[in-house]
């Protein structure tokens, strides 16, 4: 059987310095990498405020090779139609337009920008880094925070007690031409959905888990395994959404127990028995709801 390197199926670019200022271990730079290397040095840069602020460095340093538009929490989405629009009036409508932000500015703070850029299909790609917390600024809970987590607001006597917000479905509901889920962890998947998003024109949105070492409590060099457990225990399954419609699922897995996922994260350290058992029919129960979607759709297109 022939083989082929993952290195010959990820595009060559330096479009992300090194020397910038990420946490060691975290998954975020790599992402950004992945992604710019993909889409190449035509592309413009919204970051809202978040982790990628302080990684991409203060003006005038940055640690991106590509232009920056720094903006306020809320404004991403908006600030990227402006850009979006400036850009089509001096004709450079091959520009890519990224807003690149975590889930406290994509879950929480920026949901109605978000929500009105698709609502209008601006023609932007946006790009949500999922940590699970405002790691930024302390490790706060999110709406993206699981169950059962540890935060600083959500100490372990009383760990977060809400669902993870369901972002995908959220985006999809909006009908917009291209939704998915990823992680640095599986790069050449990944990969293959920034071009997919590249090719498409409306509003693009890729959904990221990017796992924060401090924030998670796991070793500096555990963090995209865990991201792999994470999908190999269907915490977060690997889907594209076409037009709200057409959903898939670009990675399947049997199944593993979600147990040693959490174990090996001090923030479910606190977890009992009980609560470990109670995470895993969740997970079970949100699978069995997307292959009835899945099923339904195989069906309805036969």
């Amino acid at each position: 059987m022939s083989q082929v390197r993952i290195d010959q199926l990820i595009p060559e670019g330096k479009l992300l310095a090194s020397g910038h200022l990420a946490c060691p271990g975290c998954a975020a730079p790599l992402a950004m990498k992945l992604a710019l290397n993909a889409l190449g040095p035509n592309t413009v840069a919204v970051i809202p405020a978040s982790c990628f602020t302080i990684i991409s460095g203060p003006w005038p340093q940055s640690s991106l090779q590509v232009p920056v538009f720094h903006t306020a929490f809320a404004t991403g989405p908006a600030v990227a139609s402006g850009v979006r629009a400036a850009l089509d009036m001096q004709g450079k409508h091959d520009t890519n337009v990224i807003v690149w932000v975590g889930d406290g500015g994509t879950f929480d703070i920026g949901l109605q920008s978000l929500s009105g850029a698709a609502e209008r299909n601006e023609n932007i790609m946006y790009f949500c880094y999922d940590n699970e917390a405002y790691m930024n600024t302390g490790i706060q809970r999110s709406s993206a925070t699981p169950w059962g987590a540890w935060t600083t607001t959500t100490p372990a006597q009383f760990p977060e007690a809400s669902p993870k917000k369901d972002m995908l479905a959220i985006m999809a509901a909006h009908g917009i031409p291209y939704a998915a889920t990823a992680t640095p962890a599986y790069p050449a998947d990944f990969i293959e959905k920034v071009m997919k998003m590249k090719q498409a024109r409306g509003t693009r949105f890729m959904h990221l888990l990017s796992p924060c070492p401090p924030g998670w409590k796991c070793g500096d060099d555990e963090g995209l395994e865990l991201a792999r457990l994470a999908v190999q225990s269907r915490v977060f399954p690997m889907l594209e959404v076409e037009y709200g419609q057409r959903w898939r699922l670009t990675m399947d897995h049997a199944g593993d127990p979600v147990e040693p996922y959490l174990r090996r994260q001090g923030r479910f350290r606190h977890l009992n028995a009980e609560q470990v058992t109670h995470i895993q029919s969740e997970i079970d129960a949100r699978w069995a709801q997307l292959q009835r979607r899945l099923d339904a759709e195989t069906l309805a297109a036969v």
